[in-house]
């Protein structure tokens, strides 16, 4: 018995244990907010953080050519309190749900009406609509999925930024009046 509470002390130790998402449930991909002011308005992405762990992900885990969530367990959401632009696209306040088309030369933002949701029920007749994003390979990975609410993106001005492996990939937006 003491080998075995040994053990899961070293596990939780070194970060391998899932972590608590403050329900008692225990997850294999933390859940985070990311939050950000742009032009007065507040913006929140919450999504689970997974882990690259060895594994290839763009093409392999994530395949190109199908929309995806960008996260784990719940869908990813994406609020704000007030009306935006997301590249040509006109997003009201409120959560919406937000899913990723990869393909090998291009990314396509995917934006729900759905507020929530399940990362793997992608709801295609719920689509508020879709923007292009801005990619470029990273020279080092990134081992944990990792969103960004940024006031300067690498092509100048606010933007919605995801990472992970060695892909970048970002949506320019604009707080409407």
């Amino acid at each position: 018995m003491r080998s075995c509470t040994a053990l899961v002390s070293l596990v939780c130790l070194l970060g391998l244990a899932p972590t608590s998402d403050g329900t008692g449930q225990n997850r294999a991909s933390p859940h985070e907010n990311v939050t950000g002011t742009i032009d007065g308005a507040q913006l929140t992405i919450t999504y689970g953080r997974p882990y690259m762990r060895g594994r290839t992900i763009f093409g392999g885990l994530v395949p190109y050519g199908r929309v995806w969530c960008p996260g784990a367990d719940e869908a990813t959401t994406l609020e704000s309190t007030r009306a935006l632009r997301v590249g040509d696209l006109a997003v009201p306040p409120g959560p919406h749900t937000i899913w990723m088309l990869p393909t090998p030369d291009a990314w396509t933002l995917v934006v729900s009406k759905e507020p929530s949701g399940f990362h793997t029920r992608y709801n295609a007749s719920a689509d508020l609509g879709r923007v292009t994003m801005q990619t470029r390979t990273l020279a080092n990975s990134i081992e944990q999925l990792t969103f960004a609410i940024d006031r300067n993106s690498p092509s100048g001005g606010p933007a919605i930024r995801m990472m992970w492996e060695q892909t970048e990939v970002w949506a320019p937006i604009r707080i409407e009046p």
